[in-house]
Formats: structure tokens, sequence, C-alpha cells
């Protein structure tokens, strides 16, 4: 009876523990909830959402990020609040959200961006995001001069246009100081790291995990693919009539997907269907006669919600995108191969209807929960 009354004891003390481990979920700090909606007991899923069957190893062999700085959800929580927080900048004005607006599919409608003061604009047009990691050597900025998302997190911040923190305004420690004497920085740090500290290493990897978090898989080209999609099919069933598409966007589609010697375009040769992000060995565009410089593009997804297009956001439309793909490439040392035919610059035979395929197409490549999902909105009390 003595042994019972043990095990009774014991199991009842084990029930408490464990009734105390779930009470023991972090609870959100006062400094975090009063600038925030943040709720630390309950942390959006960044590092393993649910994906589509067609993003399997294929599509995970492209991935970026770097063994270092895998996902962690609080981590990538605090790169959702520097993302969108205006006191990064040196006078409250300029946010990361500020050029790369989610509801036009992470980029701006103006041809430049405005930073901390409408004197200035950005030398090139803000990138699409959606997707960054399946950019294979990645690389970042339209002319890939900085290694890694990591590094690319550091220079909007160095940036006199951007947010400002040039030497004359105390440089990135200047910003610490700033970050640090609020009430709920120190307080996100020590939850997503372990301890108070800030520090432009730690806002670097935030950042990067945040942006990579941002994989687009929702489009109505997703819902019908996931139709016929199949691994052991010819070039995985990536030609294949799609059953939620009209005909001229499975017109478009075909143009795509099929390459020149085969009635089509050959567009999926440099944007790399299902992420449509582009090829690791593309070179340039050919948007100016001898181009020397490599330039890269972003995703392909969400590319109908908004011009302008191109590093410089000279074509206001895709119509104007499409046009200058079927007639406009001119030639340089820095052309892709794939955009040549012999010596000359390709001129593709695409009628006015099958250009408005095409535009057609691209448009379904939108994705709308992308561009509203709250994983990825600004999480201020404004």
């Amino acid at each position: 009876m003595q042994d019972l009354k043990g095990l009774f004891l014991a199991a009842a003390i084990l029930a408490l523990a464990a009734c105390g481990r779930e009470r023991a979920q972090p609870s959100t700090p006062a400094g975090v909830a009063a600038t925030t909606t943040l709720d630390f007991a309950h942390v959006a899923n960044y590092a393993a959402p649910p994906l589509p069957t067609y993003f399997d190893g294929t599509v995970a062999a492209l991935d970026n990020s770097p063994a270092s700085n895998p996902i962690d959800d609080r981590v990538a929580t605090l790169g959702r609040v520097l993302f969108h927080d205006l006191r990064l900048s040196t006078n409250n004005r300029a946010s990361c959200a500020a050029c790369h607006q989610q509801r036009f599919g992470f980029t701006d409608p103006m041809r430049f961006s405005n930073g901390i003061s409408t004197a200035g604009t950005t030398d090139f047009h803000a990138m699409r995001l959606g997707n960054l990691r399946y950019w294979q050597p990645g690389t970042t900025f339209w002319d890939r001069r900085v290694a890694d998302a990591e590094a690319q997190a550091s220079h909007p911040l160095h940036s006199l246009v951007e947010m400002g923190w040039g030497e004359n305004m105390g440089g990135i420690e200047g910003l610490i100081r700033k970050m640090s004497a609020t009430r709920d920085y120190p307080e996100l740090f020590a939850w997503a790291f372990g301890s108070a500290t800030i520090t432009e290493p730690r806002i670097q990897q935030a950042l990067a995990q945040f942006v990579r978090a941002m994989v687009s898989h929702d489009s109505r080209w997703d819902t019908g693919y996931a139709q016929v999609f199949s691994a052991t099919a010819p070039n995985r069933a990536l030609d294949v009539d799609l059953p939620n598409f009209t005909p001229e966007e499975n017109r478009g589609r075909h143009l795509f997907m099929a390459a020149v010697d085969k009635g089509g375009a050959g567009c999926a040769a440099c944007h790399l269907p299902p992420t449509f992000a582009l090829a690791a060995n593309a070179r340039s565009n050919g948007l100016d006669t001898g181009e020397t410089r490599l330039f890269k593009a972003p995703s392909l997804r969400s590319v109908g919600l908004t011009g302008p297009y191109m590093h410089d956001g000279r074509f206001a439309t895709l119509a104007e995108v499409v046009d200058f793909y079927a007639s406009g490439v001119r030639d340089g040392p820095a052309l892709d191969p794939r955009l040549r035919e012999g010596d000359e610059p390709r001129r593709l035979n695409l009628s006015a209807a099958d250009r408005a395929a095409l535009v057609a197409f691209l448009k379904t490549l939108d994705d709308p929960v992308l561009a509203t999902d709250p994983r990825f909105g600004d999480p201020f009390r404004r």
C-alpha cells in the first residue's frame, strides 16, 4: 500500500511539473508589448513552413542559406521588427519596408526610392524579395556586389540616402547606441540570442533570416501546377496545360517554359520554375549596348503586382518587358548566351497575341498570400 501511495505521489509531482512547463511559456516583456503586437508565447513559423511537394530536393539544392545562420523563429521574428522599424533610420523616417513594400511583392512602385529625405533617391530600383533564398550564388543587389544577404543587410543602414548612418552620424555604433537606449530592443535581442547585446552581426543575421523566410508558393500557377506535377514526368510536367488557366494563360505558360527550338521563348532557361529565381549561371540581359556588368534579377514571383522593371526601372509595364526580350536585346560582352543566336542577339518571332499571352502568364505568378501574410507584416502599434 505504501508503494502504491508512492507511485501516486510521484505521478502527481510529474503532472505538476508538466503543468509548470506549460505555464512557463515566455511572456512578452513590457517594452516589446508597448511597441509591437508580438506574442512571445506564440511565435510565427519561419523555420519550417509547409511547402508544396515540388519544392523538393531539386529546389532545396538552390537554397543559399549558410550553415552558420539557419532560420530560427525567434531570430527571424526580430528580423521582422528590424525590417519594419522606422527608428533604424537617423530621423525615424525610413525603414527596409518603406522601399520593399509587402503589398507590392516587397518592391517599390517608385522607379527609385526615397530614404531619410525626398532630396535623395537610391541608385537602383528596389528589388522584389520573394524567393531570394533560391538564388544559388547568394550574392545580392542588382550588380551582385555583396556576397550574401547577411552582408547586404548593413548597406542600407550605412547609406547616406537610405537610413543615414554615415560617419557624420556616428556610423553603425550610433545606430546601436540608439537601439540600446530603447525599452524593447534589449528585450528582443535577449529573447532571440540569449543576451541583450546588440551588434551589427546580430542585426545582419536577423534581417537575413527574415528575408530568406519570404518563400513564395501561393500563386495561381502553384494552384494549377500542384494538380499536374510529377517528379518523374518529362521536365517535371512543367509544360503541361494547367486546368485553372485560360487558353491565353496556357499559351503564355508554354511560351515561357518551352525552349526556342521547341516553339517557345525559352524564358524558363534563366528564370527557373518553381521558384522562378534566376539561374546560377545567368549573365546579363542586354539592356544596353556594350554592357560589361553582370546583373542579376529577382524571382519573377509577384512580378505583376507593380512596375517599374529592370535595375533602373526603365520599363513601366510587363508588356514593355516582353517587347524588349522579343526584339530589343542589345549585344555586349556580358550578354547571356541564351539570348544569342549565332553572333547576334536573339530576336523572337512573337505575334502580338503571343506577347499578350506571356504577360497574362507572368501575372499568374502573383502571390496574394505572401503579399498579405501577417508573418511578414508590420508588427508595430502605430
